[in-house]
């Protein structure tokens, strides 16, 4: 079964605060990069923050499409 990135993000919402920084994780070094860069312990960190406020429900979630409208609205 195909999946497209929507779906895929959708399910990996889902997933525990460790299991979503260990996908970001794997997805980030994934990206075309110079041999040898890899993510900083500090973007590990920030990575498990953020995914658990989200878990907590410490953060408003919005649709990237409203943030990216509201980005290009404020820089004209």
């Amino acid at each position: 079964m195909a999946m497209n990135a929507e779906t895929i993000v959708t399910e990996a919402l889902r997933l525990s605060p460790d299991a979503r920084a260990f996908v970001a994780e794997r997805l980030l070094e994934s990206l075309d990069a110079e041999p040898g860069t890899e993510i900083s312990e500090a973007w590990r960190d920030e990575i498990r923050k953020r995914c658990q406020e989200t878990d907590e429900g410490a953060v408003e979630l919005r649709e990237a499409s409203e943030v990216f409208a509201r980005a290009y609205s404020a820089i004209g």
